[in-house]
């Protein structure tokens, strides 16, 4: 006799839902008419205008630098600090208060809606929970590359006009690499702050939080990693060749840690062709005449090769980040 055998209906697979795009529009149309928009994309904007001049006189004045088959001569507007000037490159500034656009469009992503009793009434929407972090997650980014591909285009603007010199395909390419890496690495910033906002209830306290991070990570990093290099790899007064490579050594892994020296690295790898080598017995053969080093710019694919695992570790930490950000606010109650 045949047996039949019962079969339990197909559990219906969930789609994707779309209230994230909801979320994410209307936080990017608060984000773009706010006050702090204005105020940062203020600083940022006179700052990059002032390198770019500096950088451009500073291009003008050395002979070398007007021949248009110098190698990366249009990179060097990110890059060049002359020495009569005290304005920091562009990526420098980018590093230094980049950090800004992400603090501001996250420290109070959620904690600002639960001071302001909105937080339960947009969950009682029909958009998913998960929808709300990832939508405001997504408008925060994506303010952050709307601002810095102005001011990118404003560097590469004011650098044409000053210096006469239009950039390659090549050029564009690693311009654009540098933006990508720039977004990766402000959207560190924006997830950090976005996590004190949902661990922590007040919006001043993430705000303060945040603030101390990012000073803590660019003030004081060198001296912490200082630190630390001189109790693992000490160095006496008299010190051998191989004591002090340890100790380099040490520094730049540990360095390794904070997202700026990543991105600095990163940054210097895309937008200097001629930087071959990061690691300190590679510099040191450079710079040894005698060693018989090749000498002169690398290609795209051979830059790309040297600045991959700084990208990684950038994105490494962004996505831990975000992650504890939604973890944390799937397991928080929401209370009416």
């Amino acid at each position: 006799m045949a047996t039949t055998v019962s079969q339990a209906p197909l559990q219906p697979i969930r789609r994707l839902s779309g209230g994230w795009r909801v979320v994410a529009g209307k936080e990017l149309t608060d984000h773009l008419i706010s006050i702090r928009f204005f105020i940062l994309i203020a600083i940022m904007g006179l700052s990059a205008i002032a390198a770019v001049y500096s950088a451009a006189g500073g291009i003008r004045e050395a002979s070398a630098a007007i021949d248009s088959d110098f190698p990366g001569l249009f990179l060097k507007l990110f890059t060049i600090q002359p020495e009569s000037s005290r304005i920091p490159p562009f990526f420098a500034l980018v590093a230094l208060l980049g950090p800004l656009f992400g603090i501001a469009f996250g420290f109070d992503a959620v904690n600002g809606e639960r001071s302001q009793g909105t937080l339960p009434r947009l969950l009682s929407q029909p958009i998913h929970r998960d929808d709300v972090i990832n939508g405001k997650f997504v408008a925060g980014l994506s303010v952050i590359g709307l601002v810095l591909v102005l001011l990118t285009m404003i560097v590469a603007g004011v650098g044409i006009v000053r210096i006469g010199v239009t950039p390659s395909v090549s050029e564009l390419i690693r311009i654009v690499g540098y933006v990508v890496v720039s977004i990766v690495y402000i959207g560190f910033w924006l997830a950090l702050s976005s996590l004190f906002s949902v661990v922590l209830r007040k919006a001043s306290t993430s705000a303060l939080a945040a603030i101390a991070a990012w000073l803590v990570a660019s003030l004081f990093a060198l001296l912490f990693v200082g630190i630390v290099a001189d109790i693992v790899s000490p160095v006496p007064d008299q010190p051998t060749i191989d004591e002090q490579i340890a100790n380099a050594k040490t520094q730049r892994n540990l360095s390794f840690v904070f997202p700026q020296s990543l991105y600095q690295e990163a940054t210097i790898a895309l937008l200097e062709p001629e930087q071959r080598t990061f690691d300190i017995l590679g510099l040191i053969s450079l710079q040894n005449p005698q060693s018989g080093a090749i000498r002169g710019p690398l290609s795209l694919e051979q830059s790309l090769s040297i600045v991959w695992p700084q990208v990684t570790g950038l994105i490494a930490l962004t996505v831990i980040c975000f992650a504890g950000t939604y973890v944390a606010f799937m397991r928080q109650e929401v209370r009416a």
